[in-house]
């Protein structure tokens, strides 16, 4: 999974490099710096002496030591003033660095806090959009599973001053709380309709001489009374049945030909289709080379956002896998509402769908 955020303590996650919100001078800072520092040991503050003073937006490198990574990634971000001094272009400097860096370490997984968003005063909703971009521009072109762990056990509520109205949408779309109310109860005279409809298709069934017509139920109208007893009609002739080849003569074109016929009408690079949609090359070659292959429903999603289809052409994609966007799906309703706004971005729709606490798009997954 290119891109997944977690609910953890970064000094305990296993990832190649984590990124450190580090002290612009060789000395412990507050919140995740002296967290790292003390999980890591007396090494890692004499290794970063050895560095000197890293200027805002620069990230620099030494071993881990006892923490269970191979390195940490020192990079200092900006403070916040007052969102007038460039401080957001600071930010992203600071996320680009210490990715550029992990990179050239051949580094295959990087863990990062939110930067910026603690000590340093970053509006979160602000910390959090940087960090999307900041991710989703890196993982176009790179391979690299980046994490992004959130410490605490309080909810991490962003999404309704990062994505607008996104809470009042799956609110307002969601079908399931309002089941009972739309199928649980009955007008009071429907149970009454519903048996004498049972008791007249029963009558249908008796022998002739047996059946005969009841009288209207009190209450009813009687123009309802007749419709509702009418004499059964007379049975149509049946018509001959479809052979099965007949049948099998009709099926339409899979999902994996679908997917290459919207490859081809795009014009775009396969690498450029399956990057944004966070599935492997792999992956994405073994869908487009079985023509029978069946995909979770996970990954006809992100190959849908990978090829930024509308509602239409994402409901029609995955129909031809068997599944479908639907408003019994909180999950499902967050992804609607990113189509519908045109943002394909799968970073942001999983870190929406993080803090609505549902589950994410993950190639592989159950969902």
């Amino acid at each position: 999974m290119p891109f997944e955020i977690i609910r953890d303590d970064i000094t305990r996650v296993k990832a190649d490099a984590i990124v450190n919100t580090a002290n612009p001078l060789p000395v412990i800072g507050a919140g995740t710096d002296s967290a790292i520092h003390k999980a890591a040991g007396e090494k890692l503050l004499a290794a970063r002496k050895k560095i000197g003073a890293i200027p805002v937006g620069c990230a620099v490198e030494t071993r881990a030591f006892d923490l269970p990574a191979k390195y940490v990634l020192h990079t200092v971000s900006p403070a916040w003033i007052d969102g007038m001094h460039g401080e957001e272009a600071l930010l992203r400097k600071s996320y680009d660095a210490a990715l550029t860096l992990a990179d050239g370490l051949r580094c295959r997984s990087v863990a990062f806090p939110l930067l910026s968003a603690g000590s340093y005063g970053f509006p979160k909703e602000v910390a959090l959009s940087v960090a999307i971009r900041a991710f989703t521009d890196f993982l176009l072109t790179h391979d690299m599973q980046i994490l992004l762990v959130v410490f605490g056990e309080a909810p991490y509520t962003l999404a309704c001053g990062l994505f607008g109205d996104l809470k009042s949408y799956v609110d307002a779309n969601y079908v399931g709380a309002a089941e009972k109310a739309e199928y649980g109860a009955f007008p009071a005279n429907v149970p009454r309709r519903r048996k004498a409809r049972e008791t007249a298709f029963a009558a249908q069934f008796q022998p002739v001489e047996n059946r005969r017509t009841p009288a209207p139920m009190q209450g009813m109208a009687h123009a309802e009374a007749e419709e509702t007893f009418d004499t059964a009609p007379t049975a149509a002739a049946p018509e001959k049945a479809e052979n099965l080849e007949s049948i099998l003569k009709r099926a339409e074109n899979t999902f994996s030909e679908h997917l290459l016929d919207l490859l081809n009408e795009c014009g775009e690079k396969d690498s450029d289709v399956y990057r944004r949609a966070e599935i492997s090359r792999q992956l994405f070659h073994k869908i487009i080379s079985k023509k029978d292959y069946q995909p979770t429903k996970s990954t006809a999603i992100q190959l849908a956002l990978g090829l930024k289809l509308n509602l239409a052409e994402t409901q029609k994609l995955l129909s031809k896998a068997g599944y479908a966007l639907t408003r019994s799906s909180k999950t499902d309703l967050v992804v609607q509402y990113f189509i519908e706004r045109g943002k394909y971005s799968i970073v942001e729709i999983n870190m929406a769908l993080f803090d609505c606490g549902l589950p994410l798009l993950k190639t592989g997954g159950a969902y």
